[in-house]
């Protein structure tokens, strides 16, 4: 298990992460100290835990917006597959259809053609 130091509103925190985490812990702490900056920038100086309580509300805030956006998302893309798998069924219905309808054509070629031979073979045409 690593070992780093992350530093929020000036104060550094020992952490522990698992091993090759630690730029991902330290680019997390690093994003949290800049919302702590950001409320000091607007608010002042309204004591620690009371930043750090508007700073976790924010990122929560913005945790609850992304999930609401994926959830969206998912709904479009099983709408989307609905739609695949329904189109998917309608093009292979339609081949079916013009599967049918070629063999039709051909079966009633064929009869044409073999009239016309018969009618070419037959004593009458002689």
């Amino acid at each position: 298990m690593a070992q780093i130091s992350v530093t929020i509103n000036g104060k550094s925190f020992r952490m522990a992460c698992d091993d090759g985490e630690e730029d991902r812990l330290m680019g997390l702490a690093a994003r949290f100290d800049g919302w702590i900056s950001e409320l000091k920038g607007a608010f002042g100086e309204i004591g620690d835990q009371r930043l750090t309580v508007m700073a976790g509300i924010m990122a929560t805030d913005q945790l609850s917006e992304l999930e609401r956006k994926i959830k969206a998302l998912e709904e479009e893309l099983a709408e989307a597959r609905r739609q695949q798998v329904s189109a998917l069924d309608d093009m292979s219905q339609t081949e079916q259809e013009l599967s049918r309808a070629i063999g039709t054509a051909a079966a009633r070629i064929e009869n044409l053609a073999d009239s016309l031979a018969r009618s070419l073979r037959s004593p009458e045409n002689s």
